[in-house]
């Protein structure tokens, strides 16, 4: 008598694709397939939000955001006088065609200083009554040491000749600081906490700054220079204090590096993007 085994096997080898060691094969095949197709979608998408991201915002756009940012974090409203002080001269306008990657920043600021870029982003020596020590033209702000440094390497190749001073708590003790500030300093890098500090003390000088530039970067949890809730206190009261006078004034300009989130939380679009946008 016959157990029915035989026949069972036969069926089954009979059948074309299906392997007996490993039935599943070729289901798990198809789902490995799908995942891998995801997987790509989600890159190319991530690349394009990339490149939206790195579209400078036009000056008008940064100055209508700055302003929105500076009246919501401090509570107030800026008289019509103050509002007419501060025009669109007074922020930055990026290359559209260099983008916002940290190694464009170096291109960036000699764009930004025209024809005395070198005499006043790369020269070493100080110069009596006219260079001050401790005093940079260009002050980068961002919201912790590791940013400041990615920053730094956007700018290595203006800093060969005269080093840039790191301005953040972190490893850094303030009296190596105000040791490095003692020298000619053309570019100077940290976090608003330290950046008050070495002023308050007089280590770190303001005749000869001319711009600030403030990293719209966000870090891994979201969170950047305007929303990280102490570092964006302690960088208003910076700017409050030391900043806003003079910006009014006309003696300071500001670059806001970085992607900035319009009021609808997208981000805006530069120049190009607007004009393809419209046609």
């Amino acid at each position: 008598m016959g157990s029915g085994k035989p026949e069972i096997h036969s069926k089954t080898k009979g059948k074309k694709g299906l392997s007996l060691r490993n039935p599943s094969k070729k289901i798990n095949f198809k789902k490995k397939k799908g995942i891998n197709k995801k997987t790509d979608q989600s890159k190319n998408e991530e690349n394009q939000n990339k490149s939206e991201a790195s579209t400078p915002a036009s000056a008008s756009q940064q100055l209508s955001f700055f302003i929105n940012e500076f009246q919501s974090a401090n509570g107030v409203q800026l008289s019509s006088i103050e509002l007419e002080s501060i025009k669109e001269t007074c922020f930055v306008e990026l290359s559209q065609e260099s983008g916002q990657d940290v190694m464009a920043l170096g291109s960036h600021m000699k764009a930004a200083f025209g024809p005395s870029w070198k005499q006043v982003l790369c020269e070493g020596k100080l110069v009596e009554g006219i260079i001050d020590p401790g005093s940079p033209a260009v002050l980068i702000i961002s919201t912790s040491a590791l940013r400041s440094l990615e920053l730094l390497r956007g700018v290595r190749s203006l800093t060969k000749e005269c080093h840039a001073a790191k301005l953040f708590s972190k490893h850094m003790k303030v009296e190596e600081q105000i040791a490095m500030l003692k020298n000619r300093v053309n570019f100077a890098s940290g976090t608003p906490s330290r950046v008050k500090k070495l002023i308050d003390i007089e280590a770190l000088g303001l005749s000869r700054l001319t711009m600030i530039v403030l990293d719209m970067h966000a870090d891994v949890k979201g969170y950047s220079l305007f929303t990280l809730p102490q570092v964006r206190d302690e960088f208003w009261d910076l700017y409050k204090d030391f900043f806003h006078q003079r910006l009014l004034q006309g003696h300071l300009r500001i670059c806001l590096f970085g992607p900035i989130p319009s009021a609808n939380g997208k981000e805006f679009k530069g120049k190009k993007e607007e004009s393809l946008l419209n046609k």
